[in-house]
């Protein structure tokens, strides 16, 4: 007999992402989508009630963790595409699981599968430039800047950079008006564009003497996040504990 489809919950339904995860979840034969609700603040109760065994989180930074939390103490794994799940966050999480050591929580900040090799990429070529800055592009409805995948990005760069023994970015600047040269991420300049008729884009760009490489992602519909959503969801009940990226669903670590 064929197994039965996995039963996921998606937290958010009425946004435009988590429109396109019930779609796709209720697209998939091998998944059964039994539970959709709204968005902040709406009773959750309904995931447990329905059996859900996986719930996906495309909500709100502000409300996220209650999500997670609540999701935890009915026994429900989770799927987080939220922005705004900080490493302190993370770190919360990660108490949370051991108290659920069968329950499996991944954190994507970005569900692209472009979007996450542009990430193996630029920590590949960090090593090798002496400099590097990060524009990140999105619609004027997000709620943080930067972006996960951009801060995400940036801790990668600066890991592999320290690795190689390289140095601070060479930057003359001495005078600057607020905000000019961006945030900076473990040495990582970061830029935000937030514009309408964006969805979500990011370049890498690299330099050294004589050359400059650009490595750069668009995502020019939500429909290209639901591959990642997919493979989160089907990987997470097998995956205790908690994943960050999805580098190690994909088989990229």
């Amino acid at each position: 007999m064929s197994e039965e489809p996995l039963r996921v919950g998606v937290i958010g339904a009425r946004g435009r992402m988590g429109t396109e995860a019930c779609a796709a979840v209720d697209g998939a034969a091998d998944l059964d989508l039994v539970a959709a609700i709204g968005g902040r603040g709406e009773w959750l109760f309904p995931l447990a009630d329905a059996g859900a065994q996986v719930a996906v989180d495309l909500t709100h930074p502000d409300v996220v963790m209650d999500n997670v939390r609540f999701c935890l103490d009915q026994g429900i794994h989770v799927v987080v595409g939220t922005s705004g799940v900080t490493a302190e966050r993370l770190d919360t999480i990660t108490d949370w699981l051991a108290a659920k050591p069968e329950l499996g929580v991944i954190v994507a900040p970005n569900f692209a599968i472009g979007a996450v090799l542009l990430g193996r990429f630029a920590r590949e070529a960090a090593r090798f430039f002496e400099s590097v800055e990060i524009v990140e592009l999105h619609h004027a409805g997000k709620a943080d800047a930067p972006s996960g995948t951009a801060v995400a990005t940036a801790r990668a760069i600066g890991a592999a950079r320290t690795e190689a023994g390289l140095g601070d970015v060479p930057d003359a600047t001495t005078h600057e008006t607020d905000g000019a040269r961006g945030a900076q991420i473990d040495g990582v300049h970061v830029h935000s564009v937030r514009l309408p008729g964006l969805v979500a884009h990011q370049e890498v760009l690299f330099g050294t003497t004589g050359e400059t490489l650009t490595i750069r992602h668009d995502s020019l519909h939500r429909s290209s996040f639901m591959p990642g959503v997919l493979a989160a969801v089907r990987a997470v009940p097998s995956r205790p504990g908690l994943t960050v990226g999805l580098d190690a669903v994909l088989g990229l670590e």
